[in-house]
């Protein structure tokens, strides 16, 4: 079988591959680039994040608004 990419980008991936890797439906995955060739990877999973330390700490303060400018701050007054 050789997959074609649809109008929308889809593309089916193989059973076999995906038995063998063990993707199943809804199983996110990323695409990386390596070198002249695309690399399709299960994503990390949630708890893989959580060794970085992202997202751990949260503040009480009120969040900055969108419009904020910071460099506001740096003019003399």
């Amino acid at each position: 079988m050789q997959p074609t990419i649809t109008s929308k980008g889809q593309i089916t991936i193989p059973r076999d591959l995906r038995r063998h890797f063990g993707l199943h439906t809804g199983t996110a995955v990323c695409f990386e680039i390596e070198g002249d060739h695309i690399a399709l990877r299960p994503a990390p999973a949630a708890r893989d994040l959580a060794a970085s330390g992202f997202g751990l700490i949260r503040s009480r303060r009120p969040a900055v608004p969108a419009d904020y400018d910071a460099a506001s701050l740096a003019q003399e007054p």
